[in-house]
């Protein structure tokens, strides 16, 4: 017979809609008998015409939907709708009887929402069977249905992103929310008229339901016309008497089982299989991208997404080694959310707990991407989660601990996810995290107002050079990143006013300092051949460079700026006394290089600021406090601070702390470039700037070099040493000395170059 009815089944497109009818029920029916008939339900499904007839009822809802206009329910899917097909599919799926059945029913699920064109999900007893399917999905890892599981749920997530307002049908606990939304109506009369109370005043369905298990609301109306009685009897206890099997659940919490769309997706990115993993995680990414603002609000607000994406980092952050090596943190491979297939027997360059930290910093940019699709009000939600459950939660802990091993390996950590987000939503709530949200100017009173803030800037100046190097690096690449409150926090609030300066008519006297602007043995710029290497071709428009010029003095008149730059350039280089130069002895050390890399990284400085709307000129002086006291700010003092001691510490010290000053001075607002490259501004009792600290240096340099014999010599082997061209040999004297002449003659030119490329830039028509 079952031959026969396939058969009828090819003839039926040439038959009208009423025997394409009676074939769909045949089929439905020939399911239900296989539950009353059957003695073997340990068999698996593909041994039974299950399968078969599912298909043969999805390809008749398939031809019906092809045969009548869109929008128009033909009576094969008003009979799978009024007669609750998809609940009584959903408990034999549940129940996995006959063995595979679970399988079949998601495959048919996804298909019925996939092939179908007109709205389903609208219907209550579509949403409401899909609903209770989504909970079944996720909850044992590496099942043998998990492929179809995500794909039923992808599927979901697809019809939610073409249609936004159906989230309402998973995100919100009462149906009668959705009349306002106008969606109600979609709900078929018969449906209404048979579950309008229902429907009003029940849970959306993701609460476990009596007819889960029973199946018999489902099945009665299907067969009440013609079936007898007996055999409802029977059916009905075929069902009662199924067995569910409890397989042990995946260790996810679920606080909210209103919403679980987004739990079993979360579930599902924990799977072994990558393919899976990487499915789920696009799932949720879809799902926060949502355009509806009342969608993102409801995801956010009303489900555990939040909590669960933070606790996931939490827990993986947790799991690393207490210790590791700053090193590998930094060098790990590039960590792409994606596809995560590492494996430790095949990696040559694998460390303890490489692959701890891959996971962690894995999810992390899977968040910072999350947040960077998201909807705007869920992206800033998910990042205001991140900042009080992980930043706040975990990290600040382990960053304000004594230990040295644990202070190292925190802040190596932050360093990598400082260079790694991308997200300026999520960046935003780590600068507040690390920096506060303080925008008026410093106290030294009150310097340690924000307490990580504080112990991070201290940590610059720390009695171990690792974590002292760690933090400074840190905070270059947090100085790089595209957002304006890094640099305000912590340096421009508390040059505002301009009170490090003090407004004097210019001495005489000065004119001595420099002759013109011009210094025995200086480098003459206008035959310099890089002078016309930076010429009006090769720099961006006045518009696009941001004027940083500070202004001319009375005695030194800016005519067209070449006066006015050779000034400065010469300060710069003329700092270091001749005796303890030596790049000139090196070939490939001179001024040229320093002024090709600032007009790179100043072109690129440009880029980052030009939205920010700073000023082209320093704040007029008539307008400024000048009698408020000035404070450099915690962090330049600690960084001038440093400078100072260039004699007396490490290289590599010296090396990331005029780094760090290098960057600061890049900056193209004019408060900036007066304070740190003008070594002309008339500074305020007590205040000290850039110049003048190095200055300081010079002098107590100049005292020293009286001590040491062989001064000069020994300071171009160091040098020769460190660039490689002299093999190691016996340790030199005062080696930290000489080292620390040689950064500080370096960072002069860097300076020199930095104001020579900023002053070209502003002044070029």
């Amino acid at each position: 017979m079952g031959g026969g009815r396939r058969l009828m089944l090819r003839e039926v497109q040439l038959a009208p809609s009423l025997p394409l009818q009676e074939d769909f029920v045949y089929h439905w029916k020939a399911i239900t008998h296989y539950y009353i008939e059957t003695s073997d339900d340990k068999a698996p499904v593909t041994d039974t015409n299950i399968p078969s007839h599912l298909d043969q009822m999805l390809g008749i809802l398939l031809q019906e939907e092809r045969e009548r206009e869109f929008g128009v329910t033909g009576p094969c899917m008003e009979y799978l709708l009024h007669h609750k097909i998809l609940e009584t599919l959903y408990t034999l799926g549940k129940a996995d009887c006959p063995p595979g059945m679970r399988q079949q029913v998601l495959v048919f699920y996804t298909k019925l929402l996939g092939r179908i064109q007109q709205p389903l999900l609208p219907h209550i007893n579509v949403h409401r069977p899909v609903q209770k399917l989504i909970r079944l999905c996720g909850e044992v890892l590496a099942t043998p249905t998990e492929n179809e599981e995500i794909q039923f749920l992808c599927i979901v997530c697809a019809k939610l992103k073409q249609n936004p307002y159906l989230v309402n049908f998973f995100l919100e606990n009462k149906l009668k929310s959705l009349a306002s939304k106008g969606t109600a109506d979609v709900i078929s009369e018969d449906t209404s008229k048979g579950q309008g109370q229902d429907s009003l005043s029940t849970d959306t369905g993701q609460s476990c339901q009596p007819e889960e298990l029973s199946g018999a609301t489902g099945l009665e109306h299907a067969e009440l016309d013609d079936e007898p009685p007996h055999q409802l009897d029977d059916l009905s206890t075929s069902l009662d008497n199924l067995t569910v099997t409890s397989l042990p659940e995946a260790t996810v919490i679920r606080p909210n089982q209103d919403y679980n769309l987004v739990n079993s997706l979360l579930n599902l990115t924990r799977s072994p299989d990558g393919r899976i993993a990487v499915k789920a995680c696009e799932g949720l990414m879809l799902l926060v991208s949502l355009p509806e603002p009342a969608a993102a609000r409801c995801l956010t607000q009303s489900t555990c997404l939040c909590e669960l994406l933070t606790d996931r980092l939490a827990s993986l952050y947790k799991a690393l080694p207490q210790s590791v090596d700053p090193l590998d943190i930094e060098t790990v491979e590039a960590i792409n959310w994606g596809l995560d297939s590492y494996s430790h027997k095949e990696d040559a360059s694998a460390f303890p707990g490489k692959r701890a930290l891959i996971s962690f910093l894995s999810w992390f940019d899977y968040c910072d991407q999350l947040i960077k699709e998201a909807q705007k009000t869920a992206a800033v939600a998910l990042a205001k989660a991140v900042h009080e459950r992980f930043f706040i939660g975990v990290m600040e802990p382990q960053l304000m601990q004594t230990s040295e091993m644990g202070i190292l390996t925190s802040t190596a950590l932050l360093h990598r996810i400082v260079r790694q987000v991308t997200s300026d939503v999520l960046l935003q709530e780590m600068v507040f995290f690390i920096l506060g949200e303080q925008r008026e100017p410093e106290t030294l009173a009150e310097i340690s107002r924000h307490p990580l803030r504080h112990r991070l800037i201290e940590h610059c100046d720390h009695i171990s050079d690792e974590i002292s190097i760690m933090t400074l690096r840190m905070f270059e690449h947090l100085l790089q990143k595209p957002n304006e409150h890094i640099l305000y926090n912590l340096v421009l609030r508390n040059l505002e006013e301009r009170n490090y300066t003090e407004y004097k008519p210019v001495c005489p006297e000065d004119k001595d300092v420099v002759e013109n602007g011009l210094i025995a043995g200086a480098v003459d710029l206008e035959e310099d051949p890089l002078f016309t290497d930076i010429s009006p071709d090769n720099t961006l428009s006045n518009q696009e460079w941001l004027s940083s010029s500070p202004p001319a003095t009375p005695d030194h008149p800016k005519n067209d700026g070449k006066t006015e730059v050779h000034k400065i350039v010469n300060s710069f280089l003329c700092l270091v006394p001749d005796e303890a130069k030596s790049s000139y002895h090196v070939e490939g050390t001179g001024y040229d290089t320093y002024l090709r890399d600032a007009h790179r990284q100043f072109r690129d400085y440009c880029a980052i600021c030009l939205r920010w709307e700073w000023p082209g000129s320093p704040k007029a002086l008539e307008k400024c406090n000048l009698e408020a006291t000035f404070f450099e700010g915690h962090f330049l003092k600690v960084l001038f601070d440093r400078m100072g001691r260039i004699l007396d510490q490490p290289y590599d010290v010296n090396l990331q702390v005029t780094s760090v000053l290098s960057r600061l001075s890049l900056f193209p607002h004019p408060h900036i470039h007066e304070y740190l490259l003008d070594p002309y501004v008339n500074l305020a009792s007590g205040c000290r700037s850039l110049f003048s600290v190095i200055v300081r240096v010079v002098g107590d340099l100049m005292v020293r070099i009286q001590r040491i014999q062989d001064f000069t010599p020994k300071l171009l082997l160091v040098r020769k040493r460190l660039l490689g061209l002299e093999p190691e040999g016996p340790i030199i004297d005062h080696i930290t000395l000489l080292e620390g002449v040689i950064v500080l003659e370096e960072f002069c030119k860097e300076l020199a170059a930095i104001a020579f490329v900023k002053y070209h830039a502003s002044s070029t028509p």
